[in-house]
């Protein structure tokens, strides 16, 4: 069958002056090239957008990375400038489509900031500037012009037996590339951690009785999706979901393109 589509978070960028609804190159091209799905980028409108129609016309959900943070207050937490740049045009576009993926039994992969969104959206809390805590490891990304310096692998993970994660990965130690400067403190309802890191920090999760493929991982698969083995186990385990998701919504487009 043709290449099903995936809804993409974006970020608001300002650039030349204005803002910009856009992501980074590399979780596009994990989408299309790992996966095999036809990424669409959706802008931040918040409630100006159609929700309904954006899932609609897709059969799955990739919320990415980002350099800004959750909102605070979305958690019951405190806003501070050493947490920031926040973005809620984010915030509030993420959660809508979330809620409503979720709903729907829509595939979703959730990337770093993803994955704060999806334990926020499910009423968990969130730690913030964590390499600030006693007894933490330091998560965040080197500082370094080079992008392969900035997103080489940290530290090693380990998926909890009999998890969703450890079917896709096993249960051997893998080491990640996690960067980031807050993580899930209380999980949300139906949040389960698959994945930590030798801190404690949760590194993968899922939700429970999710009627499709629907993990969140605290890393940066997307970065060596076309080459790293655990990248690339994750992204074709959510574009085959996201194919399945397809299939059953359009059968007789399947059966044709069987036949010819």
């Amino acid at each position: 069958m043709a290449r099903p589509c995936v809804a993409v978070a974006t970020d608001t960028v300002e650039f030349a002056g204005t803002e910009w609804f856009a992501t980074q190159r590399q979780y596009v091209m994990a989408a299309a090239r790992a996966a095999g799905v036809t990424p669409l980028l959706v802008p931040n409108l918040g409630k100006e957008l159609d929700c309904e129609a954006v899932l609609d016309a897709v059969d799955g959900l990739l919320l990415t990375g980002s350099v800004s943070n959750v909102y605070p207050a979305l958690y019951g937490g405190e806003v501070s400038p050493a947490n920031e740049p926040y973005d809620p045009a984010r915030d509030a576009t993420s959660f809508a489509l979330l809620e409503l993926a979720l709903k729907r039994g829509l595939p979703l992969l959730a990337i770093c900031r993803g994955l704060q969104e999806l334990n926020v959206a499910r009423g968990g809390t969130l730690q913030t500037e964590i390499q600030s805590i006693d007894g933490n490891l330091d998560h965040r990304a080197p500082q370094s012009p080079d992008r392969a310096e900035r997103f080489a692998v940290k530290h090693s993970i380990r998926a909890a037996p009999g998890s969703h994660l450890a079917g896709l990965i096993g249960n051997e130690p893998v080491m990640v590339n996690s960067l980031h400067r807050q993580a899930i403190a209380r999980p949300g309802s139906g949040i389960v951690v698959e994945a930590a890191a030798g801190d404690g920090i949760a590194e993968a999760v899922s939700v429970q009785d999710a009627r499709s493929f629907a993990m969140g991982v605290q890393w940066h698969p997307e970065f060596a999706a076309e080459n790293d083995p655990v990248s690339q186990k994750l992204f074709r385990a959510f574009g085959d979901d996201v194919r399945a998701h397809a299939a059953r919504r359009f059968p007789e487009q399947e059966a044709i393109q069987a036949k010819a």
